[in-house]
């Protein structure tokens, strides 16, 4: 009962904060909740109360997730995305990295935003929005040959019609930036 009013109240809380049309963008506006974290051994009796759980809940996460996806892409305030995107404390998860690397890309850390993006394939190697930011950073560094791989990885995952495909498609071609 108490797990259902908590999914109910994610779910709730999800749509009212993700409002259709927020930017053009192709990051994941809701993301799935982080898994909870590892149990403890079930092995060993308990002989101490169990400690409560600190970590972030499926509710905070969202919350949070939305207001560093705000910073991004209403506001251009990718160092302050980061640092929230950071403080979330979920940097394994798909989205989560996404964002930090798209951030980084934005703020010219190339560098930076290559080690996020490939932080998030290795959690999801079907990303497709982490395949067209990526895409992307090939593209501005001059590879679009290996773009054009990271399209045709999009279009496998998710068709020709999806967003992630378009964008990075129109980056290829030189009609948009992103």
């Amino acid at each position: 009962m108490i797990l259902s009013r908590s999914l109910a109240a994610v779910f709730l809380l999800s749509a009212l904060l993700v409002a259709p049309g927020l930017a053009i963008a192709a990051g994941e506006e809701t993301p799935a909740p982080p898994p909870p974290p590892p149990s403890q051994d079930k092995e060993k009796p308990q002989t101490k109360k169990p400690k409560p759980d600190k970590s972030s809940s499926a509710a905070d996460f969202l919350v949070g997730y939305h207001a560093a996806y705000k910073l991004i892409y209403d506001q251009h305030d990718y160092v302050g995305a980061i640092a929230a995107l950071r403080a979330l404390g979920h940097d394994d998860h798909p989205d989560v990295a996404t964002l930090i690397g798209y951030a980084s890309r934005k703020l010219g850390r190339y560098d930076d935003a290559k080690v996020w993006y490939e932080r998030a394939l290795a959690t999801d190697p079907d990303h497709a929005v982490t395949w067209s930011y990526y895409g992307m950073w090939h593209a501005e560094q001059g590879n679009v040959l290996k773009a054009r791989d990271d399209l045709e990885r999009v279009r496998l995952i998710c068709g020709t019609d999806c967003r992630a495909y378009k964008m990075l498609k129109d980056v290829i071609d030189g009609t948009a930036t992103y």
